[in-house]
């Protein structure tokens, strides 16, 4: 392709609102343009990229058995509410109504719509397994677009699903698209771990998300020290043993906090550190309330208690909630005398304490010297908090670190969470109607250039990998006005393109500062230079990512270029 008649609008000043390299190199080498709040055009350079990861995820989708469809992205409501999601996605589904009043959705995923394909078109085990996948635009009205394609409203994602007579089935299935995922990241040059995760709006239990290493990441990898045991910090398990702490004996006794509304504010009113106060949160789950007690200087993860309820739904409880139901407020609640309605759970680290203090449900009153099953009970002790840095690895190798992480992926084993309520059956082996069981594996197309560009870039601009790159060879002819120069150029891109290459021409009249700034911005793999040595036969190759130059003749530059493509791909 020729530079004068492409579309690369390069940019010398860094974007306002563009808060992160991948964001703003993107932007400024013209591989996207924002149209509105999280809403993306991919330019002629940027859609190059997306074939390029996309082709990647196609070979090894079919590699692992899975085969294409392309699916709609307006969704009848009726399938959401069979599931149940109608009400429960959230405010991040697109909602509309058609011109007869009927409502739909725009894809957010596709769970319901495959399974109700499935369930019309497959109707004997016999026919199963059978893993289907599409790369199509999905779209989630995100209460704040951020990060560029990080964090969009309109995205492009790769969605399988696979359908199952059996668990075992499943379980193959799972790991060999669990194989297929690393390959993809992999082959797209990436530093990523795969994490143990919670399944979201998805549903389902055993799932792992794809996460690329990076400081801007928004989630949390909690990764053993001495192993390769890595998990979502939602998910990461406490395994922590507490030492048995005696009571005093001492009766429970009222005290005064006027005013002392956190944990932080109660403890050094009192004297006393956080690890001694119990943390009471009242959270409803399922439309029904659950006091959540941990110690004072833990933090609650929602995820965990959750889980720990088997709920769909769990919220913290609103001022009027919490006051409706303990008549208090949030800072000084407590599990004592609390009516019968109430649900109370703690975590494993508050069995172990000893002389408790709690809120007593009064408004700045708590209680010194509580005593577990004296003053107050629990229905149930969970791991309800979340993992520290330190804590002891759930694997028993070594201790817990943290990382930032940029998920890219995520695969779940959904089991029949969708085909039991929209009905998708088989027969089986004796002719019963059975469920079919379900997999469902997302890979996130548009985030995965972005975590590239996150981690592929340095001052001068995006390094992209060999296999991910654009275009392979950018040809700069130095003065287009020099006749000789701009000859020897139209040969090379000529010659290269008949061995293979994908090469960009720099033909533009611009200046030679201009062309190189634009080049090191775009960051293809090599550059070659045709300048002042051409009359000589000679010409200048550079490797984009190592800085490396070599002065080569025209007649040696097909050989020379295979040797630094073999040497690209080996980094």
């Amino acid at each position: 392709m020729k530079q004068s008649q492409t579309l690369i609008p390069t940019l010398r000043e860094v974007p306002a609102d563009a808060d992160i390299k991948s964001h703003q190199l993107l932007l400024r080498a013209g591989f996207i343009r924002q149209n509105a709040s999280g809403i993306y055009s991919f330019l002629p350079l940027g859609k190059k990229v997306l074939q390029k990861v996309e082709a990647i995820i196609r070979e090894e989708m079919d590699e692992a058995g899975g085969v294409e469809v392309l699916m709609p992205a307006l969704q009848p409501a009726e399938l959401w509410e069979t599931t149940g999601r109608w009400g429960t996605y959230g405010p991040e589904l697109m909602r509309l109504t058609d011109r007869h009043n009927r409502s739909f959705a725009l894809g957010a995923t596709h769970e319901e719509i495959i399974t109700s394909l499935l369930r019309d078109e497959v109707n004997s085990y016999k026919k199963l397994p059978l893993t289907l996948y599409q790369i199509q635009s999905k779209f989630r009205d995100e209460k704040r677009p951020r990060f560029g394609l990080l964090r969009g409203r309109e995205f492009l994602m790769k969605d399988a699903y696979s359908f199952h007579s059996n668990k075992e089935s499943l379980d193959e299935a799972y790991e060999k698209l669990m194989q297929a995922y690393s390959n993809i990241f992999r082959r797209c040059g990436l530093d990523f771990r795969a994490v143990q995760a919670d399944s979201g709006a998805i549903g389902g239990k055993d799932n792992h998300e794809f996460m690329v290493l990076s400081e801007i990441g928004e989630d949390t990898i909690a990764f053993s020290d001495a192993s390769d045991y890595a998990a979502n910090l939602e998910m990461a398990a406490v395994t922590t043993s507490y030492p048995e702490q005696a009571h005093s004996g001492k009766d429970m006794t009222a005290v005064d906090t006027p005013d002392q509304k956190t944990i932080t504010e109660v403890a050094a009113f009192l004297n006393v550190a956080a690890s001694d106060v119990v943390k009471s949160m009242l959270f409803i789950a399922d439309e029904k309330p659950v006091l959540v007690l941990i110690r004072g200087d833990h933090e609650v993860n929602e995820i965990k208690v959750k889980r720990a309820l088997n709920a769909k739904v769990v919220e913290l409880a609103t001022h009027e909630e919490t006051s409706t139901y303990l008549a208090a407020a949030a800072g000084s609640i407590g599990p004592v005398g609390v009516s019968e309605d109430i649900t109370i759970i703690a975590d494993h680290a508050v069995k172990s304490m000893g002389d408790l203090i709690i809120g007593a449900n009064k408004e700045g009153v708590h209680y010194k010297h509580a005593k577990l099953n004296r003053d107050f009970s629990i229905s149930q002790f969970e791991d309800l908090r979340f993992v520290v840095e330190g804590d002891p690895s759930p694997d028993g190798n070594g201790t817990i670190q943290f990382a930032k992480g940029i998920e890219v992926g995520h695969v779940f084993k959904l089991g029949t969470v969708y085909s039991e309520p929209l009905n998708a059956t088989v027969l089986d082996e004796n002719g019963r109607a059975t469920p079919m069981i379900m997999g469902c594996y997302g890979i996130g197309v548009s985030r995965t250039v972005a975590a590239i560009a996150e981690q592929f870039n340095d001052d001068k601009g995006l390094t992209w990998p060999v296999n991910i790159a654009p275009y392979d060879l950018h040809v700069i002819a130095v003065n287009m006005k020099d006749e000789l120069q701009s000859q020897v150029a139209e040969e090379l891109y000529k010659l290269l393109k008949d061995y293979r290459y994908q090469v960009l021409l720099d033909n533009r009249p611009e200046r030679a500062g201009v062309k190189f700034a634009d080049s090191d911005l775009i960051g293809l793999p090599v550059r070659i230079t045709v300048g002042k040595r051409a009359s000589e036969g000679i010409v200048e190759v550079k490797i984009r990512k190592t800085g490396e130059v070599h002065e080569v003749q025209k007649e040696e530059l097909t050989d020379k270029l295979q040797d630094i493509f073999r040497q690209l791909s080996n980094i």
